[in-house]
């Protein structure tokens, strides 16, 4: 394939993705309720202030934070051994194009496997972070919910508790980024395909369950029947 070829493909791949994490901030940043991103950051922080009025919850909460816990250490362990194996197939070769750079010029592939690296060193960052964020919001979530140490630090673990699932939720997007730069390691032709079915798959999770089931629906509203509060009624 040719070059110019190449790199307008990694352009419109990449314009492609730039649009749509737009257009998700803009949605997001107005209506957060039809983005799951936003609509989960919200669900955190309500989360950690019902917990803190539910004296012998403190166990239940912990093990709601463990279980978040497990899941960023998962992410993150991937992405390290994934990293560690880029680096062994890809490293001598980028290196190589790196020390020929002034006779030979930067090459697409050069490109794509310095972004794979960069993707998953970024997915442990985020995923590794979203750990440490997690663990010291268990701390404060063990503490007995009637102590003043509890009530001090209670801010702290809800605004930890809402950066965790942040950066979780960017570790988990950054690594699935993977794909698309694989594939235009392969074959350029296929990375716009790839960043499509990425996006598509992206903006289905990214709509809250309440939008995408019909079921959740009925049931939101068969509740809200029941409910003497109408819907958005409660402060």
């Amino acid at each position: 394939m040719k070059e110019p070829v190449a790199w307008s493909l990694f352009a419109v791949s990449v314009l492609i993705f730039a649009v749509y994490e737009v257009y998700v901030w803009r949605l997001g940043s107005t209506h957060p309720d039809r983005m799951a991103r936003y609509a989960h950051a919200r669900m955190r922080v309500a989360w950690v202030a019902s917990v803190n009025h539910q004296p012998g919850f403190e166990i239940v909460a912990v093990q709601a934070l463990r279980n978040s816990l497990m899941s960023a250490t998962i992410v993150a362990s991937t992405a390290a051994l994934a990293l560690m194996g880029s680096v062994t197939l890809a490293g001598h070769a980028l290196t190589s194009d790196f020390a020929n750079f002034r006779e030979e010029g930067l090459t697409l592939r050069t490109v794509l496997e310095g972004l794979l690296m960069f993707a998953l060193f970024a997915s442990y960052v985020c995923s590794s972070n979203a750990m440490r964020y997690f663990n010291h919001a268990c701390f404060v979530m063990a503490m007995p919910v009637a102590s003043e140490q509890r009530a001090v630090w209670t801010p702290l673990a809800s605004d930890y508790v809402e950066r965790a699932g942040i950066l979780y939720s960017w570790g988990l997007r950054t690594f699935l980024m993977v794909a698309p730069l694989v594939a235009g390691i392969v074959n350029a032709y296929t990375m716009p395909v790839m960043t499509i079915l990425l996006i598509c798959v992206q903006s289905w999770f990214d709509r809250p369950a309440q939008l995408r089931s019909p079921m959740l629906r009925t049931r939101a509203t068969d509740h809200a029947g029941k409910d003497s509060v109408p819907p958005g009624g409660g402060q």
